[in-house]
């Protein structure tokens, strides 16, 4: 067995090793590595130095590398992923969005299906405004016939999204948004009630602040056609508003974004207006745009309890020339975000660990102080990039569109990047570094792993095993117990001021999210990505407040997830307490040797959808339960046939030898090979998953017994660790898998 790699320098945990040999190291065709941590560290820190050279900035590339490549392994900065990945390798592609523009018309329709297969080819996702597309039943001039609407060409993209290939190292999400006044509105809101369609998508809903005054008054607002502008109708603000909050409250979509808002600090308004972010909500950005991210990771600018100041503005000066240099040598997917790109030089710069340097100043999240604290960081890091881009425009000159644009109506010295800063969700990078995403609080104390049927991990925060082994109260009993229990608030043997700054998402209310979010909104120029976080037992109405109350405290978009609302799995198990023989399901009963094949058998045939095609499902009982398990594919031969027929001999072993039935459910569901939403009706991941599902079915058919077991966010379908709503996407701690990557 390979040794796994050990950095000799780099401070990278045993799961960001894990994290980069998977996603982000350069592999062969067989698979295997060609570079270690380091060297891609060095790959990358080249590569963006080179611009210098392109530039002619007179300043030493080498010298830069030498910067660069220290700063990402002392982990200060990270630039987002597709940077990591890509950086001199030969797709060169290294944004991680793009938004790209939808016309009314079949033609510009088709042509931006066909630019978004080539951006997630790249690497990249796609964020869109389905706003200019004329409502169903609307009249086509052309044809004589009536329009199908945005949903319809929705699913199409979707379906382009679904079978796209992205070289195995990041899959294609999209940003679906709508107008408010739109008049296919309410079907847009209602659209992902069904969870099984829309699957590469978020949506939100685009609310104007002519619609927040009416939901407000409790009045009527205009809906009007897309294509004449005329107005069509009026609706009640405050009923639309409660269809929003439904539905967010019913599974977390749609989020909202208030489009005047954005407007409102659009840096270049004469080149055209926001309609659409990228798929995390992060990034408004014109029709053609990409971002460019990265953040600080502030758990670095820490010196002797206290932000280190000086270094925090040295880091940032930095990072803003790298990401500037990001723009020079990327290679963008098509001509059009090439050309946009260049004449905005928008870049966005953010943070990771927020709640571990909380943790390290001793501030709890949710307290006014560390709101305050927040705020003051953010205008400090925003005018320090500022100032950076003042002094790349000296050297490099104005981004092309400057003339025109808010900074040179307002009389300002030439800048180089239209925005500068963004908080981005972070999820992987955070991993890499060893941080809490962007500015997130933390998402668990400690949380157990499963390895094995019988062999569980528990993982620690390292900062909360570090102070319970030196104050004495650690012990791995006590970690399982909190990893169990889901919170330190009310264990007793966790210290009261320990307890006070470990809190976790689920430990604040989701008016202390909202006030954080909204203090780093004050000061970042475009947008800040942040889920807020709803216990299983909210209501409506909470959901609700906290809607208002982000349309007040200035935030720019929103999105919320209540807990369990959409992540739940199903499994078939039995009723633990103590029951007489003859109550015990058949299938709980076990036995002392293997039992031996009757003549004959019952059972039921399952055909369920897998990317490999149809699989067929046979599921047989004898007198004591289930006995056994046969596979057929739809298509014979082959590789994934013999597989499937491998599982259903150990399953029917297993069931035979007195293996519990949710034993082999617990073993195979969720395993995945696909896409993440899934193939069918029953949403199947892999065939193996097809094969604990069609257990499940067959369960519930004969009446055992089903229980819906949550998770925070369910359980990751590529290590099964617990899975995070994180900046509206889902994301695993353990091994870096996210839903919107």
């Amino acid at each position: 067995m390979e040794k796994p790699y050990e950095s000799p320098t780099l401070p990278l945990s045993s799961n960001a090793i894990t994290v980069l040999e998977r996603r982000y190291l350069k592999r062969d065709a067989e698979g295997n590595a060609l570079e270690t941590p380091d060297e891609m560290f060095r790959r990358v820190a080249r590569t963006i130095a080179s611009a210098e050279t392109v530039l002619k900035t007179g300043q030493d590339a080498a010298d830069l590398e030498e910067e660069f490549y220290r700063m990402m392994t002392t982990l200060e900065f990270l630039p987002n992923s597709p940077t990591l990945m890509n950086a001199g390798r030969e797709l060169g592609q290294l944004s991680a969005c793009f938004v790209l523009p939808i016309g009314d018309s079949m033609e510009e329709i088709f042509e931006a299906i066909k630019q978004t297969a080539l951006i997630h080819k790249s690497g990249g996702g796609t964020g869109f405004s389905f706003s200019r597309i004329r409502p169903a039943k609307d009249v086509v001039a052309s044809t004589s016939g009536v329009s199908s609407g945005p949903l319809s060409f929705m699913k199409v993209f979707d379906a382009a999204t679904e079978t796209i290939k992205q070289g195995g190292t990041r899959r294609g999400a999209n940003m679906g948004i709508l107008r408010v006044d739109h008049p296919d509105i309410m079907d847009f809101i209602m659209a992902k009630r069904d969870q099984t369609v829309l699957t590469n998508f978020n949506i939100s809903v685009g609310l104007t602040e002519a619609f927040m005054e009416a939901v407000e008054a409790d009045g009527e607002y205009e809906i009007k056609s897309p294509r004449t502008k005329e107005v069509l109708a009026t609706m009640p603000a405050r009923k639309v508003f409660e269809h929003i909050v439904d539905l967010a409250w019913n599974n977390g979509e749609p989020g909202i974004i208030f489009l005047d808002r954005l407007n409102r600090d659009n840096p270049t308004p004469h080149i055209g207006e926001f309609e659409a972010t990228n798929p995390c909500g992060e990034q408004p950005l014109l029709p053609y745009e990409s971002c460019n991210l990265g953040s600080i990771n502030l758990v670095r600018m820490v010196k002797e309890g206290q932000i280190d100041w000086d270094h925090l503005k040295t880091t940032v000066h930095l990072a803003a020339r790298f990401l500037d240099n990001v723009i020079e040598v990327n290679n963008y997917p098509i001509p059009q975000i090439d050309e946009m790109t260049r004449a905005n030089r928008k870049v966005g710069l953010g943070v990771m660990g927020w709640a571990d340097l909380l943790i390290l100043l001793g501030i709890p999240y949710s307290s006014v102080e560390a709101a305050e604290l927040g705020a003051k960081l953010m205008k400090f890091i925003t005018d320090e990039a500022r100032s950076a881009s003042y002094a790349l425009a000296a050297e490099r000159g104005a981004f092309p569109n400057f003339k025109g644009s808010i900074f040179d109506k307002k009389g300002a010295k030439p800048i180089r990047n239209a925005t500068s800063t963004t908080i981005a969700p972070t999820g992987t990078i955070s991993i890499l570094s060893s941080a809490s995403s962007g500015i997130e609080p933390l998402f668990a104390v400690s949380y157990v792993r499963q390895v094995l049927d019988d062999d569980i991990l528990v993982e620690v925060h390292p900062l909360f095993e570090k102070i319970a082994r030196e104050r004495g109260f650690y012990s791995p009993e006590l970690m399982k117990r909190i990893a169990e229990h889901g919170t330190v608030q009310d264990i007793e043997q966790v210290p009261e001021d320990v307890r006070r700054i470990f809190v976790t998402a689920h430990d604040i209310t989701p008016e202390d999210h909202i006030r954080m979010q909204a203090a780093f909104q004050k000061y970042t120029d475009n947008a800040v990505s942040k889920t807020v976080n709803f216990c299983n037992d909210a209501t409506r109405d909470d959901v609700s407040t906290v809607y208002r109350m982000a349309y007040k405290e200035g935030c720019k978009g929103i999105t919320i997830y209540r807990d369990g609302s959409r992540d739940v799995q199903v499994l078939s198990v039995a009723k633990e307490e103590k029951a007489p023989e003859d109550t015990v399901p058949r299938e709980t009963k076990k036995k002392g040797r293997k039992r031996e094949r009757p003549r004959a058998l019952r059972g039921s045939t399952y055909q369920m959808e897998t990317g490999c095609g149809p699989i067929y499902v046979t599921i047989n009982e004898d007198n004591d339960g289930l006995f056994e398990l046969f596979t057929t594919m739809g298509k014979a031969g082959g590789c994934a046939a013999s597989q499937c027929e491998a599982i259903g001999r150990l399953v029917s072993l297993a069931w035979r030898s007195g293996v519990q039935a949710r034993q082999a459910v617990k073993q195979l569901i969720g395993i995945s090979c696909h896409k993440p939403a899934g193939f069918g009706d029953n949403r199947v991941l892999s065939c193996a998953d097809a094969v604990a599902k069609a257990i499940q079915m067959h369960m519930a058919d004969h009446g055992v017994e089903e229980v819906a077991v949550q998770q925070n966010g369910g359980a990751c379908p590529e290590c099964g660790g617990p899975v995070e709503h994180e900046g509206g996407c889902c994301v695993c701690h353990a091994c870096g898998y996210s839903e919107c990557a």
